[in-house]
């Protein structure tokens, strides 16, 4: 693993000749540990409801200005089989921490989507007791991501009023227990991040053998208090996504449609520097500009000439056709070790 040292050397690293070097060395961990496939996940954004009141999120309880939504069951399988005739193997089911989404709806919808469709299920739905999380897997789920967004605790205090990062980090070691391939990830860029808390993201993710990392760059909303805050950078994220990579040979990396969003080759970037995954949009057409957790977002099309398709064949790489599942580590990487995190972290008493 390298160095926290190293790691906040290389954040800063403003040589472009450096930064190249970086990027292409990732691309070549990238080819060897998890091979020339891109993995396309159907994302469908399930509701836009949310409780919680994040900084940086346009879903936040107290946004009056979004009109908010839930899916009914029948529309999420509709969608569910949509995405399945167009190919895609893994569905990823998002929403905003809804209280309605309750455990026992859905096991049920996942058994539904089970029996219905040949695919994997992929959750990102939020917090939930330990006993919920066992009980979507034991229906059927495969995996869960829930970013961890800073391992700074005093930064995600301040970021994430009335929740609690020691929260997060047991529901992440939960996922784990309960048998999920977990995904965790972070934000780049945030108002008060330092390269330091970049480079302890990086570690945590290699400390929980992350089986997904989602990085994506800060966009600011004009309905949250952060809306005149500067982005965070494209860059900065790419040398993020770089240094998962050489952390976490055998993880999946998605180009996150944010990093898209804030610059417009940005998913070849990623694909180039790491990533291995894209997420096409595959929310019902009436729904998607309602999930706005940040504005003017760029999804990614799944035909046409600028399709995620036709660029990863220009990429000379091919699409997956298999489910994606993370390859076994083969020992490789250590497992997580709640009690060697703590004694990383120090400040954060679990």
């Amino acid at each position: 693993m390298i160095s926290r040292e190293k790691l906040i050397e290389l954040l800063e690293e403003r040589s472009p000749a450096r930064v190249r070097a970086l990027l292409d060395t990732a691309d070549r961990t990238r080819a060897y540990a998890v091979g020339e496939s891109v993995h396309l996940r159907a994302l469908i954004e399930i509701s836009n409801v949310c409780r919680r009141n994040c900084l940086y999120c346009g879903l936040r309880a107290a946004n009056r200005h979004l009109p908010r939504y839930r899916m009914a069951d029948r529309e999420i399988v509709e969608a569910v089989l949509s995405a399945a005739a167009r190919g895609r193997r893994t569905v990823v089911l998002q929403s905003g921490e809804d209280s309605a989404l309750t455990a026992p709806r859905v096991a049920r919808m996942i058994r539904r989507i089970k029996d219905a469709a040949d695919v994997a299920v992929t959750l990102s739905l939020g917090e939930y007791p330990r006993d919920d999380y066992f009980q979507m897997r034991e229906a059927g789920a495969d995996r869960y991501l829930l970013k961890h967004e800073t391992v700074d605790p005093d930064l995600y205090k301040s970021l994430h009023p009335g929740m609690s990062f020691e929260r997060r980090i047991r529901c992440l070691v939960w996922l784990k227990e309960a048998g999920f391939q977990a995904g965790s990830g972070m934000m780049v860029g945030l108002p008060g991040q330092s390269a330091a808390t970049l480079a302890d993201d990086i570690i945590f993710l290699r400390r929980l053998d992350a089986d997904m990392a989602g990085i994506g760059p800060f966009i600011p909303h004009p309905h949250t208090p952060l809306k005149h805050s500067s982005p965070g950078g494209a860059d900065l994220c790419l040398k993020a996504v770089a240094l998962t990579r050489l952390a976490l040979p055998f993880a999946h990396i998605p180009a996150t449609t944010a990093l898209a969003t804030l610059c417009p080759n940005g998913t070849e970037r990623a694909l180039k520097a790491g990533a291995d995954v894209i997420m096409p949009l595959a929310t019902p057409e009436k729904y998607r500009r309602l999930y706005e957790i940040y504005p003017d977002r760029s999804p990614s099309s799944d035909s046409g000439p600028d399709s995620v398709i036709e660029l990863v064949r220009r990429l000379g790489r091919t699409v997956s056709r298999d489910y994606g599942h993370t390859a076994p580590r083969l020992n490789l990487l250590a497992p997580f070790d709640i009690s060697a995190y703590k004694r990383a972290l120090q400040r954060c008493p679990l």
